[in-house]
């Protein structure tokens, strides 16, 4: 039983990278996974330090500080004074992060849905609950 749970949490996890790197790939979009990622977690636990962020997104402190740079050139992020450390700084998205960041999202849904145009009304329920509970598990926001 523990093996097939093991498996079944094996198969979620690539078939949603494959799902997820296919939608990528189909929308011929340039701009470096690091850059949703980044934008992904300061929506939901901003704002943070750059060392912070770093690990967060997994990347060396030096590559984030270059990923900032030009996402505040782009006007995604901002950078404020840390008030705990006035040697440090803090990020956040800004509004445009934000609509940016969403605007990808849906740009990716619109890639997928193809993929699960022909599942029928219990197939689609199946997959609300299955998409509601991993959400719960990893604290996502689920659409109202």
């Amino acid at each position: 039983m523990e093996s097939s749970r093991v498996e079944t949490i094996e198969t979620l996890l690539v078939s949603v990278n494959r799902l997820i790197r296919t939608a990528v790939q189909s929308t011929g979009n340039t701009t470096s996974p690091a850059v949703w990622r980044t934008l992904g977690i300061l929506e939901t636990s901003q704002p943070l330090r750059v060392g912070e962020l770093a690990t967060a997104s997994r990347v060396s402190q030096p590559t984030m500080t270059r990923l900032v740079g030009g996402m505040l050139d782009d006007g995604l992020v901002t950078r404020s004074v840390d008030p705990d450390d006035s040697r440090g700084q803090r990020i956040g998205i800004t509004e445009a992060g934000r609509a940016h960041l969403l605007e990808w999202r849906a740009t990716l849904a619109r890639t997928v849905g193809p993929v699960f145009a022909d599942l029928d009304d219990d197939q689609w329920d199946v997959l609300h609950e299955a998409s509601a509970l991993i959400a719960t598990r990893t604290r996502t926001e689920i659409p109202a």
